[in-house]
């Protein structure tokens, strides 16, 4: 598979970390500290999981070298959808044009990016697709309680697009090494450490020192195995994209690594946590610095304990 094109899309709001001391008691310092996040992301009132999701696709036609009404399969990823039936897939489907062609929407927490990914492989491998178009976006705001001082002041909002593609498309395609994807509910407080119930105070984190020991320990994990797999050493890595969720996760995975957080590409501190979007955002938004033959692998974790990681090599 090749990643032939991604874009990305995030709101011009911004909401500070002085703003929750007299939401939540929290000062800035304090979650600056603890999380690494400066500001966060938040859509406005007329911005939603699919309006988000659509200016995301928007950005990608200038970067194609065929019509988006050429892809034929969309999937969606997302965990706080604006509407459960007329999904985020079908927004994007009326969108680019592409009628009569599979849509499927998926939600995994925060590993929907890698999940719905792994579903376009899916469908290539069945023979079923050939150019899939995966879109990931999160509308944390709407469902957060930002009076709440364990996660309140954690969420933020945004999308990325993705065309993969079956065969090599152009010659810079990043070629999608491997794969791989898992779910450890089993383990720790896999189906209770993040939950998002609309009728029961949204977003909540109860037991965040298990979800960050347990984030600390399948990101780097899952990580190494894909690497070992696939015959790729650190010092071959160029870069390391993990899930937006903490700047403390991510620099307690790249010690596990041995990695430098220069090779860390992070966007936590203005966005705050955009969910299964935050790692493709960050990927989108350092595609043009990326030369040819890099390696980069991605890796997520999120509610239910799920979990994944991506290699991809950048063509030139």
């Amino acid at each position: 598979m090749f990643l032939t094109a991604i874009s990305h899309f995030v709101p011009s709001g911004r909401v500070p970390n002085s703003y929750f001391e007299a939401v939540n008691g929290l000062t800035e310092d304090w979650i600056e500290t603890r999380t690494g996040i400066k500001t966060r992301s938040k859509a406005a009132e007329d911005e939603n999981t699919h309006t988000m999701a659509v200016e995301a696709v928007k950005a990608l036609r200038e970067k194609l070298s065929f019509p988006l009404d050429q892809i034929d399969l969309i999937v969606g990823g997302t965990y706080s959808p604006y509407d459960t039936v007329a999904t985020m897939g079908h927004i994007i489907q009326k969108e680019i044009g592409a009628d009569h062609i599979p849509v499927v929407t998926v939600s995994s927490a925060c590993s929907s990016f890698l999940n719905a990914v792994e579903v376009a492989q899916g469908y290539f491998a069945m023979g079923k697709a050939t150019k899939a178009l995966v879109v990931v976006s999160e509308h944390n705001s709407l469902y957060a309680n930002e009076s709440d001082p364990q996660a309140g002041h954690l969420w933020g909002d945004g999308a990325a697009a993705l065309v993969i593609t079956k065969e090599r498309s152009k010659d810079t395609d990043l070629r999608i090494i491997d794969l791989v994807t898992g779910g450890a509910a089993g383990v720790g407080k896999g189906t209770e450490g993040v939950v998002l119930r609309p009728r029961h105070g949204g977003i909540i984190m109860e037991h965040g020192r298990d979800v960050f020991i347990h984030a600390c320990e399948y990101m780097a994990r899952v990580s190494e195995e894909l690497m070992t797999k696939n015959g790729i050493t650190l010092d071959q890595l160029s870069y390391f994209v993990p899930h937006q969720a903490n700047l403390r996760i991510s620099k307690n995975v790249a010690g596990k690594l041995g990695l430098p957080m220069e090779r860390v590409l992070s966007n936590i501190q203005e966005y705050g946590n955009t969910g299964c979007a935050g790692c493709a955002i960050a990927l989108s938004e350092h595609r043009d610095e990326l030369k040819p033959g890099e390696i980069i692998v991605m890796a997520v974790f999120g509610g239910g304990y799920s979990y994944g990681s991506m290699l991809l090599e950048v063509g030139g």
